[in-house]
């Protein structure tokens, strides 16, 4: 029997929102999607592999999910679904991200946002689980993105540069315009270490003119899981609901440094994430 097809699916701004599902720990869909919906818009998720928790604990269940993506995604087309946004996190293989590259070309429409968290590794390395040969098609999939938010380690992958603790401000003007130049009109190179401080480079020209700008913030604590996930899902909703760039930039970076705040008070684990819960009424959606 064919499918009945109604537009009303549209009524809502729905991401499309691509990633791995980890059940116990805070990051990828766990922590992406209820910021998604305090932020006012429907998540959609396409998990590429489930986790029983993430990988950052001595042991864990994995179900890689890439087989059944393409009969997943097909029926999403059956619907007649469209996406405000399309957002994509971690990707384990070659033959996942040209999935999604797939994914983008089809349901992409003039008013689609895509957003790429080319999650590939962090202090100057690649993550265990990432081949090499992947960061090339990586970069086929940065290239059909409106937005890139990369660490410092996966700016440099992307644009094969040299990774370094220390950069001159020019330096790094050069590197986040270099990531730019795969085709991405706004970048965000996240967590750029600066003495006592950590720093974000904004990329902008979506108005025609360049625009770069810079934040800083105190560090606080260490490093914990799915922070960066967090800031992509603001960064990402606040897209689909026309908030400017370096607004959401800011709005995104202010919310993480008070959920590890909240962690470091709450004396949790750093691989249990942060406890965002605790925190939602202050995460304004506009």
């Amino acid at each position: 029997m064919p499918l009945e097809i109604t537009e009303n699916h549209n009524n809502q701004k729905k991401i499309a929102l691509i990633n791995d599902f980890s059940g116990f720990g805070r990051c990828s869909i766990t922590a992406q999607l209820p910021i998604l919906s305090r932020m006012h818009v429907q998540c959609c998720p396409v998990p590429t592999a489930i986790f029983s928790n993430h990988t950052g604990y001595p042991e864990f269940f994995c179900q890689d999910y890439t087989d059944h993506l393409e009969e997943y995604l097909e029926m999403w087309e059956k619907l007649g679904l469209r996406f405000s946004g399309i957002c994509s996190g971690f990707l384990g293989s070659v033959r996942q991200i040209r999935i999604v590259e797939e994914f983008v070309r089809k349901f992409r429409t003039g008013d689609t946002v895509v957003v790429v968290d080319p999650v590939m590794g962090d202090y100057g390395k690649l993550y265990a689980a990432y081949p090499p040969e992947m960061c090339g098609e990586l970069k086929r999939l940065v290239a059909l993105a409106d937005i890139v938010t990369p660490n410092l380690t996966e700016a440099c992958l992307l644009t094969d540069t040299p990774y370094k603790e220390k950069w001159t401000s020019a330096e790094l003007e050069t590197l986040i315009r270099k990531v730019a130049a795969l085709g991405v009109k706004r970048v965000v190179i996240t967590g750029i270490p600066a003495g006592s401080m950590l720093c974000n480079l904004c990329y902008d020209c979506t108005s025609g003119t360049e625009v770069l700008r810079r934040n800083r913030t105190h560090k606080i604590g260490v490093s914990r899981a799915g922070t960066g996930d967090i800031f992509t899902a603001v960064i990402a909703a606040d897209a689909v609901n026309g908030v400017p760039f370096e607004v959401s930039v800011l709005k995104a970076s202010g919310f993480i440094r008070k959920c590890i705040m909240k962690a470091i008070e709450m004396d949790l684990p750093t691989e249990d994430g942060v406890p965002f819960e605790e925190l939602m009424e202050q995460l304004r959606w506009k």
